[in-house]
């Protein structure tokens, strides 16, 4: 009939369309999220693949003043060593690798493997990454020895810095 709705028609309520728009403001919230998180992670595999190298460039060249860039200088930080054990502070690492390694080395090589592992909350990341230390000592002895590195670093201003390391080669090494 003429001027009669359709009854087959189906009519909707303006009021149900928002639950559509909040649904994909939500989905579309995630993917950004998402996006950023893993551009950060990039950023950050950089980033630490950078201060890596650098501090294995740093140890490679014998002086720890070279190396000391890259660490906090708080007293009372434990970094653990291959030699002797730990230390307790910058300055006590310093003195320590001096006397218990670089004092008797007449060169050497640290390393960085390609598997470096980079985990991020905020101002604290941490690293893992297998390295190789290779040296002749100045007795004609030689250390060519695997090492499992770990690296707790501190965003201190624009700039990361060790707070904790931790250097062990496997035994019989």
């Amino acid at each position: 009939m003429p001027g009669t709705p359709d009854s087959g028609a189906h009519t909707t309520r303006p009021g149900n369309h928002w639950i559509l728009y909040v649904v994909i403001a939500f989905f579309g919230g995630l993917l950004t999220f998402a996006g950023a998180r893993d551009q950060q992670r990039a950023t950050d595999d950089v980033t630490f693949r950078k201060l890596i190298d650098g501090y294995c460039a740093a140890w490679s060249s014998g002086d720890p003043n070279s190396a000391a860039k890259y660490y906090a200088k708080q007293d009372g930080l434990v970094f653990y060593d291959l030699a002797p054990f730990s230390y307790s502070g910058w300055k006590e690492y310093d003195a320590g690798v001096r006397k218990e390694l670089l004092d008797q080395m007449q060169s050497g090589s640290l390393t960085a493997g390609k598997e470096l592992k980079v985990t991020r909350h905020g101002n604290v990341a941490w690293t893992t990454v297998p390295m190789h230390f290779s040296a002749k000592m100045k007795d004609g002895k030689t250390i060519d020895t695997p090492v499992r590195y770990t690296g707790i670093w501190e965003k201190k201003g624009k700039t990361w810095v060790l707070v904790h390391e931790h250097l062990s080669a496997p035994l019989g090494g």
